[in-house]
């Protein structure tokens, strides 16, 4: 307990807690609440955004001029210039010198101008379609409009409509040679860009105004409205940086530590009042501790990562494994006392305690009996109707109409409802880390096809049978005193796989005419037939059967004798001393009301097919004689059973027995 307490106090988050919960459209219920101290107002998540997009836009994109490329396409222009000349096979006679001093002078007028490479990510329009930039030419900087720059294309265009106008040089020759020699000279520096933008988002201020001290934030019985509320988000913001500053994170460990400890204090108090079985085993506490710790270890991380909202985690997780493992009031029990802890670091812990705790009731509820796989899905189904049914109701009244809700809130409970469903994974490895066994694994022990029944009903054909009967009598009787009508049906399945051994010894399995205890002493045939006790024990262990269905076996007789062999030993040698002890068997007597009703139907079925001529009378004495016997042995009194309980087990078995034996009720004349 103390490991568990101080792992979670450990997980849990350090930062104090605000004391007030608050949401938009409530109405203020505590007192007038004044401003302790000066703090600014922060601004909403839209209103940041809305602003950073606002200085974004008036950020201008970087433009530098690149000299090197002018003079690279300057001397580029006079080789091509050249190259062109004599592969069209002219003079110098052909105005050769004035044509390229031209070309020249309109290339460099060109670069001169300035020749822009637009950059599509950072136009922004204004217009007439130009807009302003910012110009670095020689580490001098100035802002610029688009407009007065060229393009690529623009700057050809303009090139060939001055070479189409001097008449005095060699138009084709130019054209040829300058349109592969425009490029843009001024080129985006998205670096410095980049960092222009980063730092005017810096600087955009998070806060709107303040709050002095002694100020009336809100008055009691006042709705929170939109300006109020990021009042008091900002107070409680301020509230808990100054917490950090002045409170110690010992002591705040010290009150997660108290507050933790009573927690699972009040879960053992729990188990030792009303499951003493659990509290009394470490293997069980250890199991329901892991649970707990995963749960809490899981919901602080997802604080620490600031999970976008903390119904992403599936908290109806706990109340399954819980239910499936142990029981519907210590899964109960259990989740309320998770959520609890949990309410002190969630954001409007109300709110999220009535989501949780109805959800987990619901998860609880709808496998209150698993007798179908099919039930988790049923049962997550439900779960996210109480959530989509539960948040649709906080929302309303907190909005008061249908036009304020956010649908997409709705998805985290769609992802925790699947989440959920690791469930039935979980529940398998716990089965194999502690030995406990669940209710899933007492519906596939129930099916006869295991390979150790279809054993059973291939080599004693009437013990198999006889084991289904005793199956529905135990599963009906218990069902309505209550208990685990399951795991009584497992229990009776198996409770006689002893038989395997020798199953002809026993009167079911054998052909007529033939009994093979007429060669045996009394003694050596009780023997025999008290054997099947430990050899099914030894058989369920090698077949690696729950000890629950063990404890069936080894109770089915308690420590009663084989009365038949007794007997007729005690009236053919009335003269000898016999141990009794001989005759009994090694027990021990039923501890729970599984095992008892157990031991009642299989002793009431097995006697019930010697009555010759079965009808109400003989049916209804044989119940009553058979239980009656079971509590003068004193089989029952380590089993919690009442009287009470015993006269409706006696009913249900007479009923059964007469259904079984198509007994019909004479009718008055």
């Amino acid at each position: 307990m103390f490991f568990s307490v101080t792992v979670i106090t450990i997980v849990l988050p350090k930062q104090p807690r605000f004391k007030y919960e608050f949401e938009r459209g409530m109405v203020w219920l505590h007192d007038d609440l004044i401003s302790p101290y000066n703090y600014a107002i922060k601004k909403t998540d839209a209103e940041i955004k809305k602003d950073k997009e606002s200085i974004l836009k008036s950020v201008l994109p970087v433009y530098r001029v690149d000299d090197k490329i002018q003079d690279a396409q300057l001397n580029q222009y006079q080789a091509d210039f050249e190259a062109k000349w004599r592969a069209a096979s002219l003079t110098e006679n052909d105005n050769k010198e004035k044509t390229f001093e031209y070309g020249f002078n309109v290339l460099r007028d060109i670069y001169e101008r300035g020749i822009i490479g637009l950059n599509q990510n950072y136009q922004k329009k204004q217009d007439g379609g130009s807009y302003l930039i910012t110009l670095l030419k020689n580490n001098v900087r100035r802002e610029v409009s688009t407009a007065t720059l060229l393009t690529t294309s623009s700057a050809l265009s303009q090139i060939s409509e001055k070479i189409v106008a001097n008449k005095q040089v060699r138009t084709d020759i130019l054209i040829s040679v300058i349109k592969d020699r425009i490029t843009p000279n001024i080129i985006l520096d998205e670096r410095f860009t980049e960092a222009l933008e980063r730092q005017a988002v810096e600087n955009v201020s998070v806060t709107r105004g303040m709050v002095q001290k002694g100020e009336v934030i809100i008055e009691n019985g006042n709705t929170v409205n939109e300006g109020v509320y990021q009042k008091l988000e900002s107070l409680k913001q301020a509230y808990e940086e100054n917490a950090k500053v002045r409170g110690s994170r010992e002591l705040v460990f010290l009150g997660q530590f108290l507050a933790v400890g009573l927690v699972i204090f009040l879960l053992m108090v729990f188990l030792y009042l009303f499951r003493k079985d659990i509290f009394y085993d470490n293997r069980q506490i250890s199991l329901i501790l892991v649970v707990i710790i995963g749960m809490l270890v899981f919901l602080s991380w997802a604080i620490k990562i600031k999970l976008p909202s903390v119904y992403y985690i599936p908290y109806c997780i706990v109340p399954v494994i819980i239910r499936i493992l142990f029981d519907t009031r210590l899964a109960l029990n259990i989740h309320l006392l998770v959520v609890l802890i949990a309410g002190f670091f969630v954001p409007n812990s109300f709110e999220f305690a009535f989501l949780q705790i109805t959800a987990g009731m619901v998860a609880i509820y709808s496998i209150k009996n698993l007798v179908r796989r099919e039930q988790f899905l049923i049962s997550s189904l439900l779960i996210l109707l109480n959530y989509i049914v539960a948040y649709l109701g906080i929302s309303l009244i907190r909005e008061g109409t249908f036009a304020a809700l956010d649908w997409m809130k709705f998805t985290p409970f769609i992802i925790s409802v699947l989440l959920s469903l690791l469930a039935y994974p979980l529940i398998y490895l716990f089965e194999k880390m502690f030995g406990i066994t669940s209710d899933i694994t007492l519906m596939e022990l129930t099916n006869t096809n295991t390979s150790l029944l279809r054993e059973l009903a291939f080599k004693a054909p009437g013990t198999f049978q006889h084991s289904l009967q005793v199956a529905n009598l135990a599963e009906s009787a218990i069902f309505k005193i209550g208990g685990n009508a399951l795991l009584v049906r497992a229990g009776a399945l198996y409770h006689d796989i002893g038989k395997i051994e020798n199953p002809q010894f026993f009167i079911e399995n054998q052909i007529k005419g033939l009994n093979p205890h007429d060669k045996l002493s009394y003694e050596d045939s009780a023997q025999i037939i008290i054997k099947h006790v430990p050899n099914g024990v030894e058989l369920a262990r090698r077949n690696n059967l729950p000890e629950v269905i063990i404890d069936f076996i080894r109770t089915h007789h308690g420590n009663s004798r084989v009365d038949y062999f007794y007997q007729s030993f005690l009236k053919n040698f009335p003269e000898k001393l016999i141990d009794e002890n001989i005759f009994r068997y090694p027990g021990p007597i039923p501890f729970s009301k599984e095992t008892a009703v157990l031991m009642l139907a299989d002793s009431v079925e097995a006697a019930s097919r010697s009555l010759k001529e079965p009808d109400a009378e003989s049916i209804n004495n044989l119940v009553e004689r058979i239980i009656d016997y079971k509590l003068e042995q004193n089989q029952l009194n380590d089993s919690n059973i009442t009287l009470k309980e015993i006269e409706t087990i006696k009913l249900i078995f007479k009923t059964m027995l007469m259904g079984i034996y198509h007994v019909r009720i004479d009718y008055p004349e």
